[in-house]
């Protein structure tokens, strides 16, 4: 799964890399995130999605927008928003069956940003309870540059809120996950799909909507493309919060029993 991640990267840099009108960014994010190096379910995060033109007479093929989700996904039909908590992922081999996912897998497609994900190893050391310590491993493309992954997002409608209250839209996305290749595989068995630059814009492209079709853009990422490396326990925490959370750890340092 993807439970964690880090996100540090600015509205601007991300509007260059997914190639977004740097003008109308600050339309759609009044309010920039500060860099997150501990991203949990339930926080607002970056996505960029492809809205359809309001005009279905339009040839164009709609705007690319940098938007902020809250990440856990909550159901067009959900009566209680507090169950996005546990949608924050979507398993690719069933999303297009899964209610709570179907209807978003067909339309509404995005990609959210990351330094990198963080998944935990259980070793042999024994913590004070006599369980196995956890050490949290950092996973991040070697040559630095931004994990795009695939998601999707949802629109929900607060009923308890007036038509006219600016907040009776509630933005929420998931991250797709995949069985992980080999090299972080020993690690987790399972990894956040990744979608490669030049299929930006087909993932995004509210106008496709065959599962097959959509399937075929994603891939895990490519052997050797990622690296992993042991960092502090104090990620464990989601009070805890820096970029000394990404820093490395020698791989013979005993885990910190937090």
């Amino acid at each position: 799964m993807c439970g964690r991640y880090a996100s540090s990267r600015r509205p601007e840099d991300l509007a260059e890399e997914f190639e977004i009108d740097r003008g109308k960014v600050a339309e759609t994010v009044t309010e920039p995130l500060a860099p997150d190096y501990n991203v949990a379910p339930t926080k607002e995060v970056y996505a960029v999605v492809t809205r359809p033109p309001q005009d279905e007479s339009t040839e164009t093929a709609g705007e690319r927008q940098l938007r902020v989700l809250r990440w856990g996904l909550v159901p067009f039909w959900a009566k209680d928003p507090s169950i996005g908590s546990k949608m924050i992922n979507a398993r690719m081999e069933t999303v297009d069956q899964k209610p709570a996912f179907r209807r978003a897998f067909a339309k509404r497609r995005c990609l959210i940003p990351a330094d990198g994900y963080y998944e935990w190893y259980p070793t042999e050391q024994l913590g004070k309870n006599g369980k196995p310590l956890k050490q949290p491993f950092f996973i991040h493309p070697e040559d630095g540059s931004v994990l795009a992954m695939a998601g999707l997002y949802e629109i929900w409608r607060d009923p308890t809120r007036e038509d006219d209250d600016p907040q009776r839209f509630r933005w929420t996305c998931t991250v797709l996950t995949t069985s992980a290749e080999d090299s972080v595989g020993h690690i987790h068995d399972r990894m956040p799909l990744l979608v490669e630059p030049e299929r930006y814009a087909a993932w995004l492209d509210p106008s496709r909507s065959d599962p097959d079709d959509l399937r075929s853009l994603l891939v895990p990422a490519a052997p050797g493309r990622l690296e992993a490396y042991p960092v502090s326990t104090q990620v464990n925490s989601v009070r805890n919060n820096g970029p000394e959370l990404v820093e490395p750890l020698p791989l013979d340092q005993p885990i910190e029993d937090a």
